[in-house]
């Protein structure tokens, strides 16, 4: 027996040495093996189960200690889960800002935390990044640029972006995919579906599978950097009338699936909203091309070398969304009605999106409203702390029914929330939230769009003209209401005030 266990112990010794000199001996990474993924997954999804099945015993529903409590739980859940995304990284860490970015949807413990997601992505050493560029372009680096930036400029969960000089002197950003991405993207979604799929089991409230399906969708085009440079190219023809907007220019002949290299775009972190509502509003009401992760870092303001003014920098056009024309009409009739106060209005186009009798939450999900401010028309109420949190609050009470209007909608939907969202923070940021210019920039691109779509259906060019006019006299009087509005907050007008009084 003691022969036996001696003989076994010897060649489980071996086995393990064996593996051992084989994982150092290729320089693997024990953090890129499926089985440690899986297992790291697996482990935080059950240690947060056990945490909201077991937490509440003994606590009576709805009672202040069970709202602290709660949130206490979120907490805890909300860091195991960013650990998880820190240590997988890759499509891991991808779905945690995508999770972090939903701020009117998700409890606020979960939004704060993650957030930090957007600046602990991981860095690819120089190896590596040299070894992409070798494989796709076929060069090393010294003869393709003068001048390689070994810092990187910034690294994101799928790649980093790297300062460069080409051998004509101009300077280029070249954005290099982290090398293990591609392979693992793929089985991390499958493990990510099999836990989301037993949390369901056991919170059947829990119904996130819609996060699966965008994943699945939208990955393969993040992933394939000649689709995002095709996606720059098309906004910026889109939106050449905005001379204060800049995409910059893509250098084809270095770039491939996994390397993009354009004009390198200096510049502060976004700080203009004005151009940002109008650069976006066009985007989804008009053209139905929308580019959905607008957060700060892909948003930058520089001053042009020409005219001395502002310029907005779009950066990163890996994930867009292109809606349908029949989807964009309701969501310009849905806006329109929501800013009117239109409550018959607000509730049929919210079911034509598929909200059905979670209309009302749909409305305020979309604004992140309060119900009431819906009723009284968004852009007569101005936003107030008060208001917003209650909205924050109301994300972690009805989770349940959130849950259940994201799996109803249309997926084209799940995009412009976040997108939504990610414009929310930049306005809460610069403190303009409560300002009514964003909507008053969407309600004239939504009267362009409704009136280019009854043109294209006019019979005869005297309903043409006829559309036209009415266009021209709605869009004047939201110049002359905003006009109004400027008097009336304008430091001239309280001067001339306080002179008559």
């Amino acid at each position: 027996m003691a022969a036996r266990f001696l003989r076994v112990s010897s060649l489980a010794a071996a086995a393990v040495a064996s593996c051992g000199i084989y994982l150092h001996n290729r320089q693997l990474d024990l953090s890129d093996l499926s089985v440690i993924r899986f297992g790291r997954a697996a482990a935080a999804t059950a240690f947060i189960s056990y945490d909201y099945l077991t937490a509440f015993k003994g606590v009576e529903y709805g009672t202040e200690d069970y709202v602290a409590l709660r949130s206490k739980v979120h907490l805890r859940s909300a860091e195991r889960l960013r650990d998880l995304c820190c240590a997988n990284r890759g499509t891991f860490i991808k779905v945690g800002q995508h999770l972090g970015a939903l701020d009117y949807l998700l409890p606020e413990e979960y939004t704060s935390t993650l957030k930090v997601l957007h600046s602990q992505a991981p860095q690819s050493s120089m190896k590596e990044i040299q070894q992409v560029i070798r494989e796709d372009l076929g060069k090393e680096l010294s003869e393709l640029f003068v001048f390689f930036e070994e810092k990187p400029q910034g690294a994101a969960s799928l790649a980093q972006v790297h300062k460069a000089v080409l051998h004509d002197g101009k300077i280029v950003a070249v954005k290099v995919q982290h090398p293990k991405v591609q392979k693992q993207s793929s089985r991390d979604i499958v493990v990510i579906e099999a836990l989301l799929k037993a949390v369901h089991l056991l919170f059947p409230d829990f119904a996130f599978m819609w996060l699966v399906e965008e994943a699945k969708k939208n990955m393969p085009l993040e992933l394939d950097f000649l689709n995002e440079g095709r996606n720059a190219e098309k906004v910026a023809k889109m939106l050449s009338h905005y001379t204060f907007l800049k995409v910059p220019g893509v250098y084809w002949h270095l770039s491939s699936k996994r390397i993009l290299t354009m004009e390198f775009a200096d510049g502060g972190q976004v700080n203009d909203k004005n151009y940002m509502q109008k650069c976006f509003s066009e985007m989804i009401f008009v053209h139905g091309f929308v580019h959905c992760d607008p957060h700060p870092g892909n948003v930058l303001v520089q001053k042009c070398p020409y005219s001395q003014k502002s310029q907005i920098v779009l950066l990163d056009h890996g994930l867009y969304q292109v809606l349908h024309a029949e989807f964009r009409l309701d969501y310009c009739r849905l806006w329109q009605a929501l800013i009117r106060g239109d409550m018959s209005g607000v509730e049929r186009y919210s079911r034509r999106l598929g909200a059905g009798d979670l209309y009302p939450l749909f409305a305020c999900v979309l604004t992140a409203r309060s119900w009431t401010s819906v009723n009284a028309g968004i852009s007569s109420v101005p936003v107030t702390q008060s208001e917003e949190n209650e909205i924050r609050s109301n994300a972690a009470l009805y989770l349940p029914q959130i849950s259940e209007l994201l799996n109803r909608v249309p997926r084209q939907m799940l995009l412009l929330l976040k997108t939504n969202d990610l414009l929310r923070g930049i306005e809460s940021t610069l403190q303009t939230r409560a300002s009514s210019s964003s909507f008053l920039n969407m309600s004239r691109c939504c009267i362009r769009a409704l009136a280019r779509h009854r043109k294209t259906k006019a019979a005869s060019w005297i309903r043409r003209v006829h559309i036209t006019l009415m266009e021209s006299v709605q869009l004047w009087t939201i110049t002359a209401f905003e006009l109004l509005l400027w008097v009336r907050t304008s430091a001239l007008a309280h001067c001339f005030m306080a002179l008559l009084c």
